[in-house]
């Protein structure tokens, strides 16, 4: 099967669609797929990476005008399909087309629609029209159904936290995971793969108080993380932090850790799955909605948006914490509750599955 994916990364993106997009890579892979991801050459980009990972990258050239440049897409959209069909037509005809991306919508799915057999969008905003035969959302909401009117009839929506994108690591660390007493001795500190407002110096200098001197440390930053000099060389001068850059080992530290300080984007269900409590702060506006619902549910507690955070506001965070063993037991609970059964073997089977129904006049 010859599957392509639209996604782009940066410093100002972040790299959160591109890393969801190589877990399902990897899951179709498995299976058979031949996978070529579709990336615009933005700074920051994960090309080079998702090369090293075994899969083919075609390159769509960098934005050239300004006017866009506070776009997701960073150019026209029209520009951005156009280029794209003209990567699917120096190739073999697609089986199917993943498109993770907040600046495409139905617009650019109807130009590209008639190159491949079936689309499929990732999202988690619901924000806009698609014009795609499969969509996949893994935030849960307290709407009965936030796509109405968003989908075309024929499409099949896979919502809910039981379709999120996890690494096979995860669910093997799943196997393992023992019940969480609430105490905390081993902290995580991640705000994904480019922390563009600088989080994690920001809770580093937090963690320097001598109350939290005995706390064992998990640093993660990224490989595009332009401050990781800095946060390492800041890690080296507290004994109790180790830092960790580009790592693929992430689950195996959410297991050891009694509490993550992180970002309230994707990696919000991956602690979850692990039932890791958590301080988050929001670091981008599509981070709110999820945020909101997971410190309502009492699976983490939200400090609120980055730059409304101080150092300050952290440690007393983590204090509020350390001070109630039976909170942070809650909260481990009710994040293994949100997410609910494993649907992974579903999505898998859907992608790499059959028709699902677009009318004649709109197959490829």
């Amino acid at each position: 099967m010859n599957i392509w994916i639209r996604a782009d990364s940066s410093y100002s993106m972040g790299t959160g669609h591109i890393m969801r997009c190589l877990t399902l890579a990897g899951g179709l892979a498995a299976r058979g797929g031949q996978i070529t991801f579709v990336c615009r050459e933005l700074p920051g980009n994960l090309a080079d990476y998702i090369r090293a990972q075994g899969y083919a990258v075609e390159q769509l050239p960098p934005p050239d005008d300004p006017s866009y440049a506070a776009f997701w897409l960073q150019v026209d959209w029209r520009t951005d399909a156009m280029e794209t069909v003209q990567r699917l037509e120096g190739a073999a005809l697609a089986d199917c087309l993943i498109i993770d991306h907040y600046g495409i919508d139905k617009r650019w799915e109807i130009w590209v629609q008639g190159k491949v057999k079936k689309i499929v969008a990732i999202d988690d905003l619901a924000d806009r029209l698609h014009q795609c035969d499969l969509l996949l959302d893994s935030n849960p909401s307290a709407a009965r159904d936030r796509y109405q009117g968003l989908l075309p009839a024929y499409c099949t929506k896979l919502t809910g936290t039981c379709y999120t994108l996890l690494r096979p690591e995860f669910r093997a660390a799943k196997l393992g995971l023992a019940e969480r007493d609430g105490s905390i001795n081993r902290v995580l500190v991640f705000f994904g793969g480019t922390d563009p407002t600088g989080e994690t110096l920001k809770t580093l200098q937090a963690l320097q108080h001598p109350a939290f001197g005995n706390l064992q440390l998990d640093v993660v930053v990224g490989g595009m993380n332009r401050r990781k000099e800095e946060i390492a060389a800041l890690c080296s001068s507290m004994p109790q932090a180790s830092f960790h850059c580009q790592i693929d080992y992430m689950a195996n530290l959410m297991q050891k850790a009694d509490l993550s300080i992180g970002a309230g984007g994707s990696t919000t269900w991956e602690r979850c799955y692990l039932g890791l409590p958590s301080l988050c702060i929001i670091t981008a506006d599509n981070q709110r909605e999820i945020t909101a619902l997971v410190h309502a549910q009492g699976a983490a507690l939200s400090l609120g948006k980055s730059n409304e955070v101080t150092a300050h506001g952290i440690e007393q965070g983590l204090r509020t914490m350390l001070a109630d063993p039976a909170r942070v037991r809650g909260m481990s609970e009710q994040a293994l509750c949100l997410m609910g059964e494993d649907k992974w073997d579903e999505v898998i089977d859907r992608i790499m599955g059959g028709d699902y129904g677009r009318p004649k006049g709109l197959q490829a």
